[in-house]
């Protein structure tokens, strides 16, 4: 697991953590949930380091 994808799962957990305090995500659906929770933080961050390299800030 390179950088990148660790950084994507920890945001991504902080985010379940919120969710679930606040009552979006329940021990029930976060098999189901989750992984889309991951892929959508993990391409977000991708996308932005791309858009970052094109412009030369990176």
């Amino acid at each position: 697991m390179d950088r990148m994808e660790k950084e994507a799962l920890q945001v991504s957990k902080e985010i379940a953590v919120k969710f679930i305090e606040t009552q979006r995500l329940s021990p029930a659906n976060f098999g189901e949930i989750f992984p889309a929770l991951y892929r959508v933080v993990l391409d977000t961050m991708l996308e932005g380091g791309k858009r970052l390299q094109q412009q030369g800030l990176n």
